[in-house]
C-alpha cells in the first residue's frame, strides 16, 4: 500500500536535464544563479538516502582513524527519513555509532523536568535509541535550568564542542522564516550558543510538538551561527513545496541576517539537498529558459507566458516578437514562427480552463472543456480533511455541482476536534444541562453527573493538558453539527454527509499518528460503495499542521489500491485537487477554473460562517491574521484578477483545480 503518493505530485513535469546535469559544463550553466552547491532529488526519500550515506561514510572514515565523529543534529520532521536510513544502515550494514558524538542543535526553553516533547526526546525517538551510541556521548542544551544559569551553561556547551575538535557534520533543516536551528531573523554571523526568543512563525511550527500554541515554549537555547559555521561540512535539507520560497532565498538571494540560512553561502563545505517540490522556485526549475535551452511542453510554455506578461505588464494577446526576444524567450518564436502564434495558443489554453459547469455540461461539445459532458448527472465525492475545508476551498463549486443536479457526497476525513476551543464545549454543555433540566431532570442523573465531571475537568485543565475522551467527543460533535448545517444550507441531503473520523487524527494532540491501513480502508469502503465519476481532494501540501497532506495520502492510497485491482469505475473517474485554506494554485498549473458571481461568493461566505467554532476563537488559525472566509475570498478574487490581467474574461472570483491522474488513461 503506497501511503506517500502526495510526495510524488509534480505539477509541472520537470525534465531531468534541469536537475540532473550530465556534466560540469551543464551544471555550471544551470546553476548560475545558485550561490551554494545544491543537489535536487526526485523524492525526499532519495535525498535523505544520499545524506545518510555521506554521514555513514564519514563515521566509517573516522573509525579507521580511531577518532570521534562529531555530528550536530536537528529535530523536526525534515530529518526523519535520514534517521530511518541511518538506522537501516546500522542494522543491515553493521554501521557502529560507538565513535559518534552528538550535539543537539537546540532545545526548547523553558521545559518542565518531566517534559516528553523536548527536542532531545525527539532525537532519541527518531534515531538515538535505535543505534549503539554511547549515551555519554550525547550532549544537549538543557531546557530545565534556571535563567541565571543559562549563560554559563551555553559557554560550557561551546567548550565541549571544542574539546572534541569541533563539529564534523552539521545536519540542518530550514525553518519557515529562514532560520537554521533556532537562529531567528536578525541573528548575527558571529553568534554562539545562547537563549533566543522564538519568532511567531517558528513557534507555530514548534507547536506541532506540543498540545497547542499556548503550551509551546516562547524561547529556545540554540547553537549559534558561528558555531554551526565552524562545522567541517554542513548539510541543509528541505522537502516539500512549503520550503520552496525559503530555499530560493537561501540559495539564490543575498547574504542577509533576515534569512539566517543565507549565511551558508559563505561556508566552503555547505551543501543543499532538496526534493523537486522544495526546488520549485529555483530559477533552473521555475524559469529554466533563463539558464539553458528548454524542453518545451504546454505547462512550461504557459509558465513562461504568464511570467512574460508580468514582466512587460501586458495581456497575452498584446505580446510582441520584441517582448519575447528581449526576455530570453526567442526559442518560442523559433518553435511557433511568431509571437502571434504563441499568444493565440496560450490564450486559448487558458480560455479552455474556464467553465461554469465543473461537473461537465450535458448535451454540449466537451472537446475543449476541462470536464466531460457524460455521464450526467455524475456521482461526486468531495473529500474534506476537516469539517470546513469543503466550503472554504470549493464552496462555490460545491453549490454549482448541487444546482446542476449532480449527486454530491461530502466525506469529512477527520473529526477536527482539536481545533475547537474549550469555551465552545462550555457553551454546548450549558445547552445540554438547560435542556435536561427543562424537560426531565430526574430521569437524566447520568447526564447531570457527566456534566459535572466535564465542567470540573475543564476548570482544572492546565496549559498543555490533553483533553479527555469525552471532551474530544463533544468537540467532534460540535464540528459535525456545523458541517451538517453547512450541508443543509448548500442543499446536500444529510445522508450524503459522511463522517469518516480517520484514526490517525484521534490522538488529541497536534502531532498525529502515521497513516495506516485502517485509514485507507475506511476511504476504500466509501469509494467502492459510491463508485464516483468525480473525486475532489485537498491539495494543500503547504498546510502548516500536515493534516491535509496525510488526508490526501490516505485518499490517493485508496485510489491506488483500486487502480491496482483494476476497478472499472475508476477508469471513468476524474480526480481534482483543490486548494484555498492555506495557498492557491499558480495560474500556469490551473486546469479547471470555476467562475463565482458576487451572489455565489456571498453564499460561499455564509457556508463558511456556519462553522462558528472556527471563527476568531479557533485555536489553529496559523500566522495569517485573516479569518478563513476572508482568506478564501481574497484568494478567489486574486485568481480572477490573474485571468483578467492576462486579457481573459473578468469575473468577481474564481476557484481553481488541478487534475490528479493516477495512471495513463
Amino acid at each position: 500500500m503506497k501511503t506517500n503518493l502526495s510526495s510524488q505530485i509534480t505539477l509541472n513535469r520537470v525534465s531531468p536535464k534541469y536537475y540532473k546535469p550530465e556534466n560540469a559544463f551543464e551544471r555550471s550553466a544551470l546553476t548560475r544563479f545558485e550561490k551554494i552547491p545544491t543537489d535536487i532529488f526526485e523524492s525526499a526519500e532519495e535525498g535523505a538516502k544520499h545524506i545518510a550515506n555521506e554521514i555513514a561514510q564519514t563515521i566509517r572514515n573516522k573509525q579507521k582513524d580511531g577518532k570521534f565523529c562529531v555530528i550536530a543534529l536537528t529535530g523536526g520532521h525534515s530529518p526523519r527519513n535520514v534517521y530511518e536510513e541511518l538506522i537501516r544502515i546500522h542494522q543491515e550494514e553493521k554501521l557502529s555509532f560507538r565513535n559518534v558524538v552528538i550535539f543537539n542543535l537546540y532545545e526548547y526553553y523553558p521545559l518542565a523536568p518531566d517534559a516528553i516533547n523536548s527536542n532531545l526526546n525527539s532525537l532519541k525517538n527518531m534515531l538515538l535509541d535505535h543505534v549503539d551510541i554511547d549515551k555519554q556521548n550525547v550532549f544537549s542544551p538543557d531546557g530545565t535550568i534556571p535563567k541565571e544559569a543559562i549563560f554559563d551553561f551555553c559557554k560550557l556547551y561551546e567548550q565541549r564542542i571544542e574539546t572534541f575538535g569541533g563539529i564534523d557534520i552539521a545536519l540542518l533543516g530550514i525553518g519557515r522564516v529562514g532560520n537554521i536551528a533556532f537562529n531567528e531573523p536578525g541573528s548575527r554571523i558571529n553568534s554562539v550558543t545562547r537563549l533566543i526568543m522564538l519568532d511567531n512563525g517558528s513557534r507555530n511550527d514548534a507547536s506541532k510538538s506540543f498540545a497547542n500554541i499556548e503550551s509551546t515554549p516562547v524561547s529556545s537555547i540554540t547553537m549559534g551561527i558561528s558555531t554551526i559555521m565552524g562545522a567541517k561540512k554542513i548539510f541543509l535539507m528541505a522537502w516539500g513545496e512549503d520550503k520552496a520560497e525559503m530555499i530560493k532565498e537561501c540559495v539564490e538571494g543575498n547574504v542577509t541576517d533576515t534569512i539566517p540560512a543565507s549565511y551558508l553561502q559563505t561556508h566552503n563545505k555547505s551543501h543543499i539537498i532538496i526534493d523537486l517540490s522544495a526546488a520549485a522556485n529555483l530559477t533552473r526549475i521555475r524559469r529554466p529558459w533563463l539558464v539553458t535551452s528548454c524542453e518545451w511542453n504546454d505547462k512550461l510554455i504557459r509558465s513562461a507566458i504568464v511570467w512574460l506578461c508580468a514582466i512587460v505588464k501586458k495581456p497575452i494577446l498584446k505580446l510582441t516578437n520584441k517582448d519575447y526576444n528581449e526576455n530570453g524567450l526567442s526559442e518560442l518564436l523559433a518553435l511557433y514562427g511568431s509571437a502571434y502564434n504563441v499568444n493565440i495558443k496560450i490564450f486559448n489554453d487558458f480560455q479552455h480552463t474556464i467553465t461554469g459547469w465543473p461537473g461537465g455540461k450535458p448535451n454540449a461539445d466537451d472537446t475543449y472543456r476541462p470536464e466531460r459532458a457524460k455521464p450526467y448527472p455524475k456521482r461526486i465525492i468531495i473529500f474534506s480533511p476537516h469539517p470546513d475545508d469543503d466550503v472554504i476551498s470549493m464552496g462555490g463549486t460545491l453549490r454549482r455541482l448541487v444546482e446542476q443536479q449532480h449527486e454530491v457526497h461530502v466525506a469529512y476525513q477527520t473529526s477536527g476536534n482539536i481545533a475547537v476551543g474549550d469555551e465552545e464545549v462550555i457553551r454546548f454543555l450549558h445547552f445540554i444541562n438547560g435542556f435536561n433540566q427543562l424537560f426531565d431532570n430526574a430521569a437524566n442523573s447520568a447526564i447531570n453527573e457527566k456534566y459535572a465531571e466535564i465542567r470540573q475537568f475543564l476548570k482544572d485543565k492546565k496549559e498543555g493538558d490533553i483533553d479527555s475522551k469525552d471532551i474530544l467527543t463533544l468537540k467532534g460533535l460540535i464540528r459535525r453539527g456545523e458541517a451538517r448545517t453547512a450541508c443543509t444550507f448548500n442543499n446536500i441531503p444529510l445522508n450524503r454527509c459522511h463522517f469518516l473520523d480517520l484514526p490517525f487524527y484521534e490522538t488529541g494532540k497536534i502531532q498525529k499518528s502515521p497513516i495506516s491501513e485502517a485509514d485507507v480502508n475506511i476511504i476504500l469502503d466509501l469509494i467502492r460503495e459510491i463508485k464516483p465519476h468525480q473525486i475532489f481532494v485537498a491539495g494543500d501540501l503547504a498546510d502548516p499542521h500536515g493534516t491535509h497532506r496525510v488526508c490526501l495520502d490516505a485518499a490517493l492510497a485508496a485510489i491506488d489500491v483500486e487502480k491496482e485491482a483494476g476497478a472499472e469505475w475508476l477508469k471513468e473517474c476524474r480526480i481534482w485537487m483543490y486548494r484555498g485554506a492555506w495557498a492557491e494554485w499558480e495560474i500556469e498549473n490551473i486546469e479547471m477554473a470555476v467562475p463565482i458571481s458576487p451572489e455565489e461568493l456571498r453564499a460561499k461566505r455564509n457556508s463558511i460562517l456556519k462553522h462558528q467554532s472556527q471563527m476568531e476563537s479557533a485555536p489553529f488559525l496559523g500566522n495569517d491574521e485573516r479569518l478563513f472566509w476572508q482568506r478564501s475570498e481574497d484568494r478567489n478574487r486574486a485568481t480572477a484578477a490573474l485571468y483578467d490581467n492576462l486579457g481573459l474574461a473578468s469575473y468577481e472570483a474564481m476557484e481553481a483545480f488541478v487534475e490528479y491522474i493516477p495512471y495513463n488513461k
